[in-house]
């Protein structure tokens, strides 16, 4: 008993020093662009986005009821996805902080490259303004998958995202992109 008991609180305590300890489908960690430039575009056959996953949970902001996805839920699937992250939330704030809007790309490069992944989006209560934010990859070859989330705060006082689209960003020039039907 005195052993699981010892094994618990060193399990405990190696969860709570784990500084990058995230939740199922959390993001990836980012960097928010405090402005958003322009680069040139060389698009490259050898990077290219595989697919793109979308999904949007939580109370809309604007809207009193909460919803999974795109409405009345019927597709066992989509529960499963709601309920896939909000693994671990607990109280109402947990949850909170975990509504709001996923987007998941893969994404593949035939070259090995320092590669830059770049989600520009406008929000709905922020009309035109451009938001951005970054994941770097030191040197990547062959498929990945990157994870941004807007989630909690930034969803709930911005509104949900209009348009968006998304950049292999390699030495400063933009070599593939994914984007909504509503960019321009």
């Amino acid at each position: 008993m005195k052993v699981c008991a010892l094994a618990g609180a060193i399990l405990l305590l190696a969860l709570s020093q784990n500084a990058h300890a995230r939740w199922p489908g959390q993001a990836d960690d980012y960097r928010q662009l405090t402005k958003v430039t322009a680069l040139p575009v060389a698009l490259d056959p050898a990077f290219e986005f595989r697919k793109t996953k979308l999904f949007m949970m939580g109370a809309v902001p604007g809207r009193k009821t909460a919803t999974f996805g795109a409405g009345a839920v019927k597709d066992p699937a989509i529960l499963a996805e709601g309920s896939y992250r909000l693994f671990g939330a607990v109280t109402e704030l947990d949850k909170r902080r975990r509504y709001g809007q996923y987007f998941d790309f893969f994404w593949r490069t035939k070259k090995d490259a320092p590669v830059t992944v770049r989600l520009e989006y406008r929000q709905d209560g922020l009309r035109s303004f451009t938001q951005a934010r970054e994941v770097d990859y030191a040197s990547t070859k062959g498929s990945r998958q990157t994870a941004f989330a807007i989630v909690g705060d930034d969803f709930f006082n911005d509104g949900r995202i209009i348009a968006w689209r998304c950049l292999l960003i390699v030495n400063g020039q933009i070599v593939a992109e994914d984007r909504s039907y509503l960019w321009r």
